[in-house]
């Protein structure tokens, strides 16, 4: 319980004060590229429950069926101008903010992930699942895209077997450095997860 209050502690006003912000970034999105401003996607959530994430969108419109699919590097042609400030200051991931509100998501926890990389899990890597996923988390703040996807998960489980309010606040203290410094935005050589077809 005093994990959601937290959640709702830091959603509710940032939603507020945020909306002007998120309003003047969708004008600006629909702007430059054709597209809905607001990008919907299936993640896989606590219990292995699928839920439709908001981000903002930073790609070209359908960008996930073109290129290089859903894997993304520093420098792909399918980020828009727009959507390279966004990433790079994570402004993408404020309507996330509607998905804490809704329950769908904690402020912290593992980054909720695909469909198609959840059927990929062991049964180990399925406990990864056992909470809400989060804005931010204990892989993000130690390495973000730039680690190797299996290197993520052992992070994510270490959390969700350790978790605690003050882990939290030390992962949201950590993640202003984080943003701040721009680190581990893309996958890079070693990190990052791959289809199949490309492992």
């Amino acid at each position: 319980m005093s994990k959601r209050a937290l959640d709702l502690l830091i959603a509710l006003p940032g939603t507020l004060l945020t909306a002007p912000l998120v309003a003047a970034l969708c004008v600006l999105i629909r702007l430059e590229s054709a597209g809905p401003a607001i990008y919907r996607q299936t993640r896989i959530g606590k219990d292995g429950r699928p839920f439709r994430i908001f981000k903002l969108r930073t790609m070209v419109s359908g960008a996930e069926l073109i290129g290089a699919g859903l894997a993304i590097q520093q420098g792909d042609d399918r980020i828009t101008r727009v959507g390279v400030l966004l990433r790079r200051y994570s402004l993408d991931e404020l309507p996330n903010l509607w998905n804490v509100l809704r329950g769908e998501m904690s402020i912290v926890g593992p980054r909720p992930t695909l469909p198609v990389q959840v059927q990929q899990y062991t049964d180990r890597q399925r406990g990864r699942l056992a909470v809400r996923p989060g804005i931010t988390g204990w892989a993000q703040i130690n390495g973000r895209a730039s680690l190797p996807w299996t290197q993520r998960i052992e992070l994510d489980l270490w959390y969700v077997e350790h978790g605690s309010l003050r882990l939290d606040l030390r992962i949201l203290a950590a993640t202003v450095s984080m943003v701040i410094a721009g680190k581990g935005l893309y996958k890079g050589e070693a990190g990052g997860w791959r289809p199949p077809s490309a492992t």
